[in-house]
């Protein structure tokens, strides 16, 4: 397991059992150094159980982005229930650092499998990572990030791009 995946399921299986919060490993690992936005994705069964991130960091480095943001997929994702602890076995973590984002000129700059997206809108801004099963398409892709944004369809958007790297 990637040393950045094992820190989100330690976060999270800490968190779920004691009720407490893990420091950061020390020292700390190179590529938990830098500051980058994180996503902590929670899978159950092949389904997903939780997924919470940050495109722009909050944190002053990866390891305490990852941390808050495992914690938070466990417990605060408002399309689930809080983990407990009889599903602890059953889950996989993986854990996607973006890159920043960038701004799109035309919609031929997307690629679904490669680019995450961000749509944004006034103050509504959805994110969709890349690569997600189902997600096929450009308009696939921008069509669900308006939705969790709940900006309409025909809404005009500023749209920005993101790569990941992704740890499984």
């Amino acid at each position: 397991m990637h040393p950045l995946v094992e820190l989100a399921k330690n976060t999270i299986e800490t968190y779920v059992r004691e009720g407490r919060t893990i420091d950061p490993p020390k020292p700390i690992l190179p590529e938990m150094v830098k500051k980058a936005g994180v996503f902590v994705s929670l899978k159950k069964h092949g389904q997903l159980r939780g997924c919470i991130g940050t495109y722009m960091p909050q944190c002053e480095n990866i390891a305490l982005e990852i941390i808050k943001n495992a914690i938070a997929a466990a417990t605060q994702d408002y399309r689930f229930s809080p983990v407990e602890k009889d599903e602890l076995g059953d889950i996989v973590y993986s854990v996607d650092v973006l890159s920043p984002s960038e701004k799109v000129k035309k919609i031929d700059e997307l690629d679904p499998k490669k680019y995450g997206v961000i749509v944004v809108s006034g103050y509504r801004k959805g994110l969709l990572l890349p690569d997600i099963e189902g997600v096929d398409t450009v308009e696939d892709q921008l069509r669900i990030a308006k939705l969790k944004a709940g900006i309409l369809p025909q809404e005009e958007t500023e749209i920005f791009r993101f790569e990941v790297a992704r740890y499984k």
